[in-house]
């Protein structure tokens, strides 16, 4: 072992040999850490599967074309869907990947280092890295970068995951239009990042914090080239595989593969996302005529369609993924919490899981954090109780229940359908929910302003990450508009506790309060799945419906 390796993997190594952790929670756990994946696995008694797969014989040239919604870019680092961190991801990249086992490695970084009290993360960037336009990657353009996204005027959701530890809230001295004092945010110190050299940044942190290293792995932490100033189209400078060539919004994405890329392949000559539209049937008609060689998503519904065609295979994910239909507790109808209380008291997920999903999910607890999370603390259950959820509703002064508008969109049809089921069952309580489907670009514009809405949320892999992200107050995607002190302080602590057991202590605080008095009924988890024609090599699903089109490779014969 690394003399420098921190002194917890040692722990963590005991815990392994006692059977008191399985091999997947050591290999989490310590590459967060710091340790190398390679070293990690061999610790466990495994093999790196990233070594066998670069021993694949992929082949190479041809095109490769998937169906995904292409949505308008107006900053990478604000990149707020899976898709639009897609099209950025081939030509920009992160300083960490978490790959599909939910394990981090380091990507645009060498390796990095812990401090024993998680306060002081060394960054150590690959010296091999060159932009398209050739210069090599520096410390300078990861500090930029990093500074950015804690700049509140970028609105990056970057922001909500730094809070607590590089970022701090303060009074502005102003007050809103409601008397209430104004509040900003700002890098808690002038070091709180840091050049070391050329290739090594440090992050010095205010409190304890074990989950940077897939932060750096967030959909909007680009390592963008600082001249470029945050823009983003056609010959976008970047260190990744492609070129983009040409991308319009609503119509599709090109790129052009580089022949000096610095990680393996890609192994296709050129790539494109091609925008189907909302219709759910689109992709299958595209799949069915060989339009496309795949879909970055395909639902239930979808998959039941196409899975006969000779020439497409099916892949399935387990994820995090989920979906809220969250209320803004300012909203006079939502304000007292025993009428959320009520929305969640009249749901009957299993239902909701047959009707959507066909089968495909698992009853969620309405506090988003999954069974799967090393942290989740079980609480006890409770099901769909009508006489508890009328009651709470009279209690509330809605003995007659209301009529509210709940804002979806059509696409992918799994929301949509989502949102009818729920509705259904909101009736049974008196609560008249009328669906307002907007078109998807529509959709986007109001996405944390409707005080009614639906939306889904992408696979985590710790629901430290989801909490800080959805729930913290301020938070550039806290679409529910949610504030909750308490949450939030034990929120920052739970982020500093290394020990998923002792951190699952406080998160039964966390869901505790969400199931109390938090703005969301959750009605499932969502088994993720895909289609790819067989003749697409290497490709491998990632839980976070991420492309990593350099991986793939076309089949000729």
């Amino acid at each position: 072992m690394d003399k420098k390796s921190h002194p917890y993997i040692p722990t963590l190594l005991g815990q392994l040999n006692e059977g008191a952790i399985s091999r997947r929670d050591f290999l989490r756990r310590s590459t967060l850490l710091g340790l190398s994946a390679t070293a990690a696995y061999a610790m466990a008694g495994m093999v790196d599967p990233s070594t066998s797969a670069k021993a694949e014989n992929l082949p190479k040239g041809g095109n490769l074309r998937i169906g995904m919604r292409c949505m308008e870019i107006k900053d990478p680092h604000l990149a707020d869907f899976a898709e639009k961190s897609n099209v950025v991801r081939q030509v920009c990249e992160y300083l960490t990947i978490t790959d599909r086992n939910n394990i981090t490695h380091p990507y645009l970084l060498e390796k990095w280092d812990v401090s024993d009290d998680l306060k002081t993360w060394t960054l150590h960037i690959r010296k091999d890295v060159k932009w398209r336009k050739g210069r090599p990657l520096t410390a300078d353009d990861v500090v930029w970068n990093l500074k950015r996204v804690c700049d509140p005027k970028v609105g990056s959701s970057m922001l909500g995951l730094f809070t607590g530890y590089l970022v701090e809230e303060f009074a502005t001295g102003e007050k809103d239009d409601k008397g209430n004092p104004k509040k900003s945010s700002r890098l808690w110190s002038e070091k709180a990042i840091e050049k070391v050299d050329d290739h090594t940044v440090r992050l010095n942190t205010s409190s304890p914090q074990i989950a940077v290293a897939e932060h750096l792995f967030h959909y909007p932490m680009f390592i963008l080239d600082p001249e470029e100033n945050g823009s983003f189209g056609a010959g976008a400078n970047g260190t990744g595989p492609f070129e983009i060539v040409e991308y319009t919004v609503g119509k599709g994405a090109k790129y052009k593969a580089r022949t000096d890329y610095w990680g393996d392949g890609p192994y296709v000559d050129t790539f494109e996302f091609v925008d189907l539209g909302d219709s759910p049937g689109a992709g299958i008609a595209a799949m069915a005529s060989k339009q496309v060689d795949g879909l970055s998503e395909a639902d239930a519904v979808q998959i039941n369609s196409m899975k006969a065609f000779p020439h497409v295979a099916v892949y399935k994910v387990e994820t995090t993924q989920t979906i809220v239909a969250r209320m803004h507790p300012d909203v006079d109808q939502f304000k007292d919490k025993r009428v959320r209380q009520a929305m969640r008291h009249a749901i009957d997920r299993d239902k909701v899981i047959q009707t959507v999903l066909l089968g495909a999910g698992t009853p969620a607890e309405d506090h988003h954090v999954a069974p799967s999370h090393p942290e989740y603390a079980a609480l006890p259950k409770y099901g769909r109780d009508i006489d508890k959820a009328k009651k709470l509703l009279a209690d509330a002064g809605f003995p007659d229940g209301f009529e509210y508008d709940m804002v979806t969109r059509p696409d992918p049809i799994w929301e949509l359908n989502t949102a009818q089921a729920l509705a259904e069952q909101f009736k049974d309580i008196g609560i008249k929910v009328n669906i307002k489907s907007l078109p998807s670009a529509q959709y986007w514009e109001v996405w944390t302003d409707a005080p009614f809405s639906l939306t889904a949320w992408g696979h985590r892999p710790l629901a430290i990450m989801t909490l800080g992200l959805a729930y913290r107050s301020n938070a550039a995607w806290n679409e529910s508009h949610f504030s909750n002190a308490e949450f939030d302080t034990l929120l920052t602590q739970a982020e500093g506790i290394l020990d998923p057991k002792e951190r699952s202590k406080v998160m039964a605080k966390i869901e505790s309060i969400m199931q109390d008095e938090g703005p969301i009924v959750q009605p499932f988890w969502r088994i993720f799945s895909t289609v790819m024609d067989k003749k697409v090599k290497g490709f491998d699903l990632h839980p976070s419906q991420y492309i990593f089109a350099h991986n793939y490779a076309v089949a000729t014969a």
